[in-house]
């Protein structure tokens, strides 16, 4: 059982259920839980880290063009390389919402490196 060799911990951030226990989340959920973190931070907002986060909140005044949409990419693939090193990042695709035209839908898949585990994540991403 590959998620028992992960094990569990505690969620972050620190959450307490209806009893007042610790809510846990299993490693494949903390790994979730962190590529979400770098891409909703932006370089800078962290004082004792300033170089964390990705950089894709630069391109948030950007027009909707092709140009944008590989920038976006990049900046993905750049930041989990730099931030996250649990995973293998397989693919990032960026497309324009078909339903809200001001967002970028950002699939990430990846491999969690100690379970061979492949997932996939899409991350709204909104402009202008």
């Amino acid at each position: 059982m590959a998620r028992e060799f992960l094990g569990r911990g505690w969620k972050f951030p620190i959450a307490v259920d209806r009893d007042g226990r610790i809510v846990g989340e299993s490693e494949d959920e903390k790994v979730r839980e962190a590529i979400v973190m770098i891409l909703r931070t932006a370089p800078g907002e962290r004082m004792m880290r300033p170089d964390f986060g990705c950089g894709i909140h630069e391109l948030v005044f950007e027009s909707l063009t092709d140009e944008l949409v590989g920038r976006v990419r990049t900046e993905v693939t750049r930041a989990l390389a730099a931030w996250e090193p649990r995973v293998d990042v397989l693919a990032v695709q960026v497309q324009p919402d078909r339903d809200v035209h001001t967002r970028l839908l950002i699939q990430i898949d990846y491999r969690v490196r100690s379970t061979n585990s492949r997932f996939n994540l899409v991350f709204p991403f909104y402009v202008q």
